[in-house]
């Protein structure tokens, strides 16, 4: 995908790609130069595996210039949803409609930000989910017209985007339909409490708890049931215009 025979990146810009992770590969030969295969596998070697995941996700995030071209949007949803599929079985399936919606990068941005630190730093993974689906709920209300006060938490967000697509609570009558919503308003919430109490957002005593990798999960993933339907609403339900 990035270094094949007719597809991907330069030597150079492998090179230069890499220089940012690690310094294995020194400086650039000016003469007798590797494959960029090579180059690409050498400098892969050279990272421990956990951030051989988060380079190859930042990679995913590539948006420019790439000398043989850059792979297709399908090819690199299927990589990251590899890379990602043992901790976020959900992601890609939430992701789904994300390449439909254009300047949405500080939402693809939170979202694999989340995805990436899991393991490695739970405390910003749950960072990072809150961040994703507060960029989610704002993206959807400047798209809808909609208007919301910078300072506003995530809660209030969350129910002016619910109220703004349709699927508030109290905007349906059927019991078991307000019962889901309802628990969708009740995951938010603890979202937000999961983040303030376990995250790094906030400073710490010397006996506060420390979030594990399980609680990262468990954050990313409900953050991603989430977001996941309310993109889906934003997408399938046209935006109206106004009178």
């Amino acid at each position: 995908m990035f270094a094949g025979q007719s597809a991907g990146l330069s030597g150079p810009q492998l090179h230069d790609v890499f220089a940012d992770w690690t310094d294995r590969l020194g400086s650039y030969p000016t003469s007798g130069s590797p494959s960029r295969w090579q180059l690409f596998q050498t400098g892969l070697e050279a990272l421990e595996p956990s951030d051989q995941r988060k380079f190859l996700l930042d990679l995913c995030r590539y948006d420019g210039y790439a000398k043989y071209g850059l792979p297709s949007e399908e090819q690199v949803s299927k990589l990251r949803a590899m890379i990602l599929a043992d901790s976020t079985p959900g992601a890609d399936a939430a992701a789904a409609h994300l390449p439909q919606l254009p300047d949405w990068e500080a939402v693809r941005s939170a979202w694999d930000d989340a995805l990436s630190k899991i393991d490695v730093d739970p405390d910003g993974a749950i960072r990072a989910a809150r961040t994703m689906l507060e960029s989610v709920c704002k993206h959807i209300l400047d798209e809808r017209g909609l208007s919301y006060e910078p300072a506003w938490d995530l809660s209030r967000l969350s129910k002016a985007t619910a109220t703004g697509l349709g699927i508030a609570p109290d905007q349906h009558s059927e019991p078991i339909f307000r019962q889901i919503l309802s628990g969708v308003g009740t995951v938010v919430d603890g979202l937000a409490g999961l983040r303030n109490a376990l995250s790094d957002a906030h400073g710490r005593g010397k006996r506060a708890a420390r979030p594990a990798p399980r609680h990262a999960k468990l954050a990313v993933n409900a953050a991603f049931a989430v977001a996941g339907f309310l993109i889906d609403t934003h997408v399938e339900k046209p935006i109206r215009a106004r009178p």
